[in-house]
């Protein structure tokens, strides 16, 4: 028979326990940065004042820039 210390048996099941919540964590996080972002041209902005690249999808026309809030306007040559 194996004989096995209480302190002992604590410390490898707090081991694997950490071990296995690692393991989760690093897999759903790599799961969630392997999206790729990949927006259409017609969603990209660039802010007129602050020169800001952002992505905006709900708006068609007239967008507000993230950064200092200006408003920028869609130009005709980008569509």
């Amino acid at each position: 028979m194996i004989r096995l210390e209480l302190s002992f048996a604590v410390a490898l099941y707090l081991i694997f326990t950490v071990i296995g919540l690692f393991t989760l964590w690093a897999f759903f996080e790599r799961k969630e940065t392997l999206k790729e972002v990949n927006p259409e041209e017609k969603f990209v902005w660039q802010c007129s004042i602050c020169t800001y690249f952002y992505v905006d999808s709900q708006h068609d026309d007239i967008s507000a820039c993230p950064r200092c809030g200006s408003y920028t306007k869609r130009q005709d040559e980008r569509r």
